[in-house]
């Protein structure tokens, strides 16, 4: 297989939808990338280089991230970077061309526990793209994040003819960049995993900072300049221990944890709400693997709180231990909860949008320029926008319009290919603008 560094971004980004990896699994990208970026000349962080390997949260167990690895190297990862990999998924980029600002981007690798659609007008699955890892699905646009970290990193390393035809990166009237790029190719966005990890090393000491995000709803060719204050959010699993009887012979002799769930999650969801914010409250998954005529004795719950004010969030973190110990006490079982993935909220910084707005007013294929607007969903480069912030820096989160076919997580989401060459143009001029 021919390396990323001689392949266009649609190519790129059809071979990562083709062979998508959920969070902390995302071997083959993360050493497909690492080739690209070695072979452009970028110093290279990897893995647990690039991020906190104990700051890590929701990570699979052992035998699935072995096997994740073993597919990875079946599917054609190289196995010189493959092997670099041992400890976490992840890697940094970074390669400097003057004294001026650090300006880093964040672009996120995994995919989603989503059955990509087979039906014929589903483009991937008409055009031959289509997932290969039934139950993993590409449904949220990263594998476009992903080529795009690429385009750009390509750009400022020079790139080849075709590179620089097909996105215009390196236009002849703009300066060239005085500073350092530093690229973060982030695992575990889904589930509020992985930003909170990568932001708990030095190389999130940047001047300037943004991410992005394809789709969110607007057409190709609309720019965000500064998407923020999505919600707060943190995800939960929790596990109920009862006492495991015959429910015909004996059931007396059990302690129901399903049914101490059940209780749970009605009580969940009438939880008050909060007048600091909008709030949210959903329970995504229940699992008791028990025979039907078996007191179950182990249930699994996952639910996830939201608002757009921390305080908010922390008080239905509160109330919802409180629904749990009530439902555990009330049927005679134990539980015990943990945080499997969290983020906050942020704003973005007016100069940060402006240098955005600028660029993409002179990008091409960008006929609409929005300077700000709210993202109405949560996301983990929260950790990162924040670290930068607190530092003195300053950030943003770009959202590039890719006329969705579907809704994000769904089976037949997609995005349109010319958003790639725009998100890398838009992006790319603003990084020079930054360091000129």
């Amino acid at each position: 297989m021919a390396t990323y560094a001689d392949r266009s971004l649609r190519e790129i980004r059809r071979d990562l939808h083709a062979h998508p990896e959920v969070g902390w699994t995302e071997y083959r990208t993360s050493a497909l990338v690492a080739e690209t970026l070695d072979e452009l000349g970028y110093t290279l962080h990897l893995g647990a280089d690039a991020l906190e390997v104990e700051a890590r949260m929701g990570v699979p167990d052992d035998d699935d991230l072995a096997a994740a690895r073993e597919r990875a190297a079946e599917a054609g990862a190289p196995a010189e970077y493959l092997d670099r990999f041992e400890a976490t998924t992840g890697l940094v980029a970074e390669r400097s061309f003057g004294p001026g600002p650090v300006v880093g981007v964040r672009v996120d690798m995994d995919a989603l526990p989503v059955t990509e659609s087979s039906e014929a007008d589903h483009r991937p699955a008409r055009e031959g793209f289509a997932s290969r890892h039934p139950g993993e699905m590409h449904a949220c646009g990263h594998d476009g994040h992903t080529a795009i970290g690429l385009g750009i990193a390509r750009a400022f390393a020079g790139g080849d003819a075709e590179m620089k035809a097909e996105t215009e990166a390196e236009p002849e009237d703009e300066e060239p960049f005085d500073g350092t790029l530093r690229l973060f190719f982030q695992p575990a966005e889904e589930g509020l995993r992985g930003g909170l990890a990568m932001s708990r090393t030095d190389l999130i000491e940047v001047d300037r900072f943004l991410a992005l995000h394809l789709g969110l709803g607007r057409e190709t060719g609309t720019v965000v300049a500064g998407l923020d204050r999505p919600y707060a959010s943190t995800k939960v699993q929790a596990r109920f221990e009862g006492r495991s009887a015959h429910a015909g012979n004996e059931p007396e002799a059990g302690r129901n944890a399903l049914q101490a769930a059940a209780a749970a999650v009605q009580g969940l969801y009438g939880l008050p709400r909060d007048s600091r914010g909008v709030t949210r409250i959903n329970v995504g998954e229940v699992h008791s693997p028990n025979a039907q005529n078996v007191v179950a004795d182990a249930t699994g719950l996952r639910y996830e709180v939201r608002s757009d004010d921390g305080d908010a969030v922390e008080a239905l973190l509160a109330g919802a231990e409180r629904v749990l110990s009530g439902a555990a006490r009330m049927h005679g079982v134990d539980v015990a909860t943990s945080t499997v993935g969290e983020a906050a909220t942020f704003e973005a910084d007016d100069a940060m949008v402006e240098a955005v707005a600028d660029a993409a007013r002179a990008a091409d294929g960008v006929d609409r320029v929005i300077e700000r607007d709210r993202l109405t969903a949560s996301e983990d480069a929260a950790h990162l926008i924040r670290r930068v912030q607190d530092a003195g820096g300053t950030a943003t989160y770009v959202g590039i319009g890719a006329s969705n076919a579907a809704g994000h997580h769904m089976p037949r989401f997609d995005v349109e290919e010319a958003a790639l060459d725009v998100a890398v143009d838009v992006v790319t001029r603003t990084v020079r603008g930054l360091g000129s």
